[in-house]
């Protein structure tokens, strides 16, 4: 319900307008405004928010659609169809496909060389991972203090990362080549023998162990030396007025605060580590005697060397499945001991 106002005629001031009925001569009428009515207004605000949620709604999808797209196109739309495949008997190339439910996957855990496998999966990983941020954490410890030419110090130790795995993997041939490289020759200036790295397996496992770190151990030690330098300065003069010494300040106060920092290296370190191809391809190709054959470089051989597409998607869903359980156990349990302030 609204209320009129009684204005004054056009072209009549209100100090000179005529007194009405009942008022005194001269006196100013009321000015009254239009006063909503509170269902109107309820109404007005309901149409006011949901012009707010579709404009919301509409930014959403201009922003993220594209990229939520591109995310299902090769992403999940490539997900599930591996895992279609990995229920055929196909060959790559053969235009017949003959459905098997799970037999692929029983025929690889059933496998002589699965064990195998698997260990020397885990301990690239273990070696890989832990190692990298032991001496990643050690560089990035050295790299922050003040030192001459701490710049070109950095450069030359994250330098590695930016380059290409099979072009690393080409250059560490000739490091470990046992007649020419560096290492037969140093080995052979303090009368030692070179190892056979490219005939032993265990030798040649840990050569492409030394080659990733090698790689990676600069993207570590970059992350670690921002998680230093973001820890206030103030912290550690208290430490120091208080009698702590470099390993009780580095134990009880550093190494908590890098928590959120570990926590982060540790999860994509370890993915990485699983998914890492092309060091082993370009220096083994998984030999000697499937001695540095993971599963990653097991489903590059089965699927595109040996054309078992099903039973290389099978070996492909099952590392799906393992990259997400560890990185669930991950989430749930390594982030609860994190502390972020």
């Amino acid at each position: 319900m609204t209320s009129t106002a009684t204005r004054p005629a056009a072209g009549e001031t209100s100090g000179q307008a005529e007194a009405g009925p009942g008022e005194r001569p001269g006196a100013v009428p009321p000015v009254t405004r239009n006063v909503p009515d509170p269902a109107e207004r309820a109404r007005a605000r309901k149409v006011q928010s949901r012009r707010m949620q579709a404009r919301n709604w509409l930014l959403f999808v201009l922003l993220a659609g594209p990229n939520i797209a591109l995310l299902i196109a090769f992403t999940y739309k490539p997900l599930l169809q591996s895992f279609y495949y990995s229920t055929l008997q196909w060959n790559i190339g053969s235009q017949r496909a003959i459905s098997v439910g799970f037999r692929n996957y029983t025929d690889w855990l059933t496998d002589s060389e699965t064990p195998q496998v698997i260990g020397v999966t885990v301990i690239f990983t273990l070696a890989t991972v832990g190692g990298g941020m032991v001496i990643g954490l050690g560089l990035a410890l050295l790299l922050n203090k003040k030192l001459k030419l701490r710049g070109p110090a950095r450069t030359i130790i994250v330098a590695p990362y930016v380059l290409s795995g099979v072009a690393v993997g080409l250059l560490w041939l000739f490091v470990f080549d046992p007649n020419f490289g560096i290492v037969a020759a140093v080995l052979g200036a303090i009368g030692l023998p070179s190892p056979a790295w490219y005939n032993d397996p265990q030798w040649a496992l840990l050569m492409v162990i030394i080659v990733q770190l090698w790689k990676n151990v600069g993207y570590i030690a970059l992350i670690y030396l921002a998680g230093l330098q973001a820890i206030q300065v103030d912290v550690l003069e208290a430490a120091a007025l208080d009698g702590a010494g470099p390993v009780r300040t580095f134990r009880r106060i550093i190494l908590p605060l890098l928590g959120p920092t570990s926590f982060f290296l540790s999860v994509t370190t370890l993915l990485s580590s699983l998914q890492s191809f092309d060091i082993i391809q370009a220096m083994t190709k998984g030999g000697p005697l499937e001695g540095t054959t993971t599963m990653m470089y097991e489903i590059y051989r089965e699927g595109f060397v040996a054309g078992r597409a099903g039973y290389s998607s099978a070996v492909a869903t099952i590392l799906f499945l393992v990259l997400l359980i560890v990185t669930l156990v991950q989430l749930r349990f390594v982030e609860r001991k994190v502390h972020y302030s």
